[in-house]
């Protein structure tokens, strides 16, 4: 009778004091805290000079964005139609907001009916549709439908410029002014080949469906009486190329953003200023054979991949499982593999209740001491706070076997 008492007032106790109450949880201060900065692996030194026909030249992972090779990288230079590559990426993101469509139809105004260059010869009287425009941005360079395409999205090509130079600010594209969607040379519209890796990630990055369009090597327009050969020749000639955008002028020379893939392992190479067309191919070849024969991608995590089952103070689980965020993969030179180590580190002072998907911590990953990655560990379900029956409960539980 005094044990039942003794239960019971201890259970009135810990219902008017919820909020001190401890738990025969893990003791999660204990664990410690990641307090230093999580900084980028994000340059890795040049093992060789490599021999280039180009001016500027850069070499960059896609997925984590590090600077394998450079050249120059930040001299401000003329595009030409590698300046396609910011267009395109503003209509994939109109198409992404659902302002406009793949079958959408597009007219044609008298300005881009008068562009010159690279062009398919649009009239006034004919009308195509998104998809067709893509497909003739991306393969035969279309002067006139980039300014066709411009006028659809935003009403002018003005209006449209601004919103390229607005989208290269948020992007760092800090040596970067463009003056029109084209590229035809223009005073004032330069870029640089640091600038041209940066929207070519975002582009490839996030609108992996522009592949389909800038791999084609050969396809017809209206009804097959137009037809199309990709001016970018690495399309037909390297495996593994996936685009992205080539460009010349009698002013800018030859210029080229390269993309390539080869088992998931994504590289861009920007050439500018190339004396030849054959140099820049030439130039872009010799930046993608030295990425794919010197580094490789480790995937450490997968996206949801289940790291650990935790114990979350207050919770009414036993345990939930710690998954990560997202896809956690690392570039490594080539032989190094065997020197990663992983670190798992918890916020401080976790207790319930906590959101499904909400942060608790952190998967470090290092090659040596060297910090060459990090991803955000979450929980895989919601973890609700013990109530006072919860409580009531296992106190009855734990003085019953403290007695036994």
């Amino acid at each position: 009778m005094m044990r039942r008492i003794i239960c019971l007032s201890l259970c009135f106790v810990f219902a008017f004091n919820i909020t001190s109450l401890a738990t025969f949880d893990n003791d999660i201060d204990s664990l410690p805290v990641w307090s230093e900065s999580l900084e980028a692996f994000n340059s890795i030194e040049n093992m060789v000079k490599l021999n280039l026909d180009s001016e500027a030249a850069i070499l960059m992972h896609e997925d984590t964005g590090t600077i394998l090779y450079t050249k120059n990288e930040h001299e401000k230079l003329r595009p030409a139609s590698v300046t396609k590559i910011m267009t395109l990426l503003l209509i994939m993101e109109a198409l992404d907001r659902g302002e406009i469509k793949l079958s959408d139809e597009v007219s044609c105004s008298q300005k881009a009916r008068e562009m010159g260059g690279s062009q398919i010869w649009l009239d006034e009287t004919e009308k195509l549709t998104v998809h067709e425009m893509l497909k003739a941005i991306c393969v035969v360079s279309a002067n006139d439908c980039c300014v066709a395409m411009s006028e659809y999205v935003s009403g002018s090509e003005e209006a449209f410029v601004q919103k390229m130079n607005d989208r290269a600010k948020e992007l760092g594209m800090n040596d970067t002014t463009f003056k029109n969607c084209h590229g035809i040379d223009e005073d004032g519209h330069l870029t640089s080949a640091y600038d041209i890796a940066l929207m070519s990630r975002e582009l490839s990055m996030n609108h992996p469906e522009i592949h389909e369009y800038t791999k084609i090597w050969m396809d017809t327009l209206r009804d097959g009486k137009s037809q199309l050969v990709n001016t970018n020749k690495l399309v037909r000639f390297y495996s593994g190329c996936t685009g992205l955008k080539t460009g010349s002028t009698s002013v800018a020379l030859f210029n080229l953003s390269a993309t390539a893939n080869r088992n998931d392992f994504k590289l861009i190479a920007v050439v500018m200023r190339a004396t030849t067309s054959q140099k820049r191919f030439d130039d872009a070849r010799t930046l993608l054979d030295y990425g794919f024969a010197n580094f490789s991608n480790s995937v450490i995590v997968k996206k949801d991949e289940v790291i650990e089952s935790i114990e979350i103070a207050k919770s009414d689980l036993g345990s939930v499982d710690v998954v990560a965020e997202n896809d956690l993969c690392i570039l490594l030179k080539k032989g190094t593999e065997k020197d990663i180590v992983t670190e798992i580190v918890y916020d401080a002072n976790l207790s319930a209740p906590l959101e499904y998907k909400e942060k608790v911590g952190t998967i470090n990953c290092y090659v040596g001491d060297t910090l060459v990655g990090h991803q955000n560990l979450v929980l895989n379900e919601e973890v609700k706070r013990k109530n006072i029956v919860d409580f009531m409960d296992e106190m009855i539980k734990f003085l019953y076997l403290l007695g036994r």
